[in-house]
């Protein structure tokens, strides 16, 4: 039988056997040769090794949107600054006369030369990279060789984040063996750390699921070596999770009936809490959880809106009581929304904001904790994600009932599915901003288009060419050639047709980002069904990883699948 459904263990007991070699660190730094170099103030400067590592950090983003914003070069110079030498610090003080052009010209060399390795060379390091995941990324978990997910530690770099975040630019130490905390079996052999170096702690706990962890430096988060998605561990807890929101579906309604009457409830705390519910239910706001120590973002979720967040508009747009709201969500992704509300909605947001400041909370009775509670005794499991998940699921599978028509062609089919998918990233605000390279990418796609038209031009005048030949000849060898013809405009048609299919789903999708909910959001099951319902091959919606994340909903799924 499939390993997820493989005999259940004790509550809580996650594992019995667990081995593994502990994680892979990022190498060493390489210093620069002596031929490539950094000026400071238009002259050549010698960094130490470490201010030199840091320095090429930055150079490699150069060309990155990254390095113009004022906050990433701030923080970067600041923390580059602490890791100098007091010789460094008394010379290098403005980050304006740094001169990076060099180190970054020396990686995009070395990138362009590794892009240009013949196919043995490439092979070459292909089979060591293969080497150091046979080594690495698998473990012994109950008897089955598992794959780990991420068993590589993330190299040190400058900070990223997603939107605006206020950290962007800091330094990301490297992970040391002495920073990290090794789980596995008591009586598995314990991984063997990097000579010269010590672990952290080793742990022994079978109730929980990672192997190894460590917290990172930057937002001070516990970061975690885990199993690979296609693991029995994760599969099974990837089904029991839409098993809880499916489990939903038979008690939302009544839920529904539960915070509409609560909006005239006597009690402000528990008007709050049915207004935000409303809010979780039918805009999928995350709950908004209180923040990890040191966070500095100031980012909210539902139940820490401030009154500064919202404005109410009695009409808008020639629609009533409307509800703008502007705050920056999850990794500091703004989300911008103009909503009609009921009425009772509407009047409850009045009241909360009267006699308020701008920095107040909207919801001053409630808190997530208060909310989680009440969710929890609502339905076993429930929380503000399963709301998330349950409305994805049921908005992909109303959309592709909706959208796909049976007589498309595959393409076609993929578009209605691409725009279902978007409906729910809408939803759920999964945005990203335009792609650096999508102006390229559509302006070759756009040449592609004219060539294909060009030559379903052409082949329509050799058609006309042909049947008139025909009309002459009445011959049996013109008439192959007429449906000779015929095959050949039918076949660029349709590849034509899937080329402007191709054009409209990139440009629909530019600031959508499709993956986060396909993969965390939707039921798996309900594209599967979708898939064999209208021939569509599975491989066209999910990638191998994903069809390996996903083997127990291709294995269970058929095309009758109800969500």
């Amino acid at each position: 039988c499939p390993r997820w459904e493989e005999e259940k263990k004790e509550d809580g007991v996650k594992w019995t056997q667990l081995e593994h070699r502990g994680p892979y660190f990022a190498p060493l730094y390489e210093p620069l040769p002596d031929d490539v170099q950094f000026y400071y103030d238009g002259k050549p400067l010698k960094l130490s090794l470490a201010t030199e590592e840091i320095a090429t950090f930055y150079a490699k983003m150069l060309d990155h949107e990254y390095t113009t914003k004022e906050i990433f070069q701030n923080n970067f110079f600041n923390d580059w600054r602490k890791e100098m030498t007091s010789n460094e610090q008394n010379i290098i003080k403005d980050l304006d006369k740094c001169d990076f052009r060099e180190i970054h010209k020396y990686f995009v060399d070395k990138s362009e030369a590794r892009k240009a390795l013949s196919k043995e060379e490439k092979q070459k390091l292909k089979e060591e990279a293969n080497k150091i995941q046979e080594e690495y990324g698998y473990c012994i978990l109950d008897g089955h060789r598992e794959k780990i997910g991420n068993f590589k530690t993330e190299p040190p770099g400058l900070f990223r984040g997603r939107g605006d975040h206020p950290k962007m630019g800091m330094l990301k130490k490297r992970i040391m063996p002495e920073d990290v905390v090794i789980n596995c079996g008591k009586d598995s052999k314990i991984p063997v750390p990097p000579e010269g170096h010590k672990w952290k702690e080793v742990r022994f706990d079978n109730t929980v699921t990672w192997l190894a962890s460590w917290t990172e430096n930057i937002q001070n988060t516990l970061k975690y070596i885990m199993l690979n998605p296609s693991s029995k561990l994760k599969g099974e807890k990837d089904w029991q999770k839409y098993e809880v929101a499916r489990r939903l579906k038979d008690v939302v309604h009544k839920i529904r009936a539960q915070y509409q009457a609560d909006w005239k409830s006597k009690e402000m705390k528990k008007r709050q809490r049915a207004v935000a519910l409303y809010f979780i239910d039918k805009l999928a706001l995350r709950a908004g959880n209180e923040k990890e120590e040191g966070e500095t973002a100031d980012t909210v979720g539902c139940c820490s809106l401030r009154v500064e967040h919202i404005k109410l508009h009695p009409e808008l747009d020639g629609q009533k009581d409307v509800v703008e709201f502007d705050f920056l969500g999850k990794d500091s992704i703004r989300y911008y929304n103009k909503v009609s509300v009921e009425k009772m909605v509407f009047k409850n947001l009045q009241l909360f904001m009267k006699n308020k400041d701008p920095a107040d909370d909207l919801f001053d009775r409630l808190n997530t904790s208060i909310l989680n509670r009440h969710l929890q005794s609502l339905m076993d499991g429930l929380t503000a994600k399963v709301f998330r998940t349950y409305n994805a699921s049921i908005t992909l599978q109303e959309q592709l009932k909706a959208l796909t028509t049976s007589e498309d062609n595959v393409a076609g089919k993929l578009l209605s599915y691409n725009r279902a998918n978007r409906a729910v990233a809408i939803l759920c605000n999964h945005q990203r901003s335009t792609p650096k390279t999508f102006e390229k990418s559509m302006q070759n796609l756009q040449s592609k288009i004219n060539a294909k038209k060009q030559q379903v031009e052409e082949a329509q005048q050799e058609l006309k060419k042909a049947e008139e030949e025909y009309e002459d000849t009445k011959d049996a060898k013109a008439e192959a050639n007429v449906e000779k013809k015929k095959k050949l405009l039918k076949r660029l048609e349709e590849q034509l047709a899937r080329l402007n299919v191709q054009a409209t789903d990139k440009e629909e999708n530019k600031q959508i980002a499709l993956g986060t909910s396909k993969l965390n959001y939707l039921d798996p099951r309900i594209s599967v069904a979708w898939c064999k319902k209208f021939g569509v091959p599975i491989e066209k919606i999910y990638n191998k990883t994903q069809r390996e994340k996903f083997a127990w909903a291709i294995d269970m799924a058929d095309e009758d699948f109800e969500f």
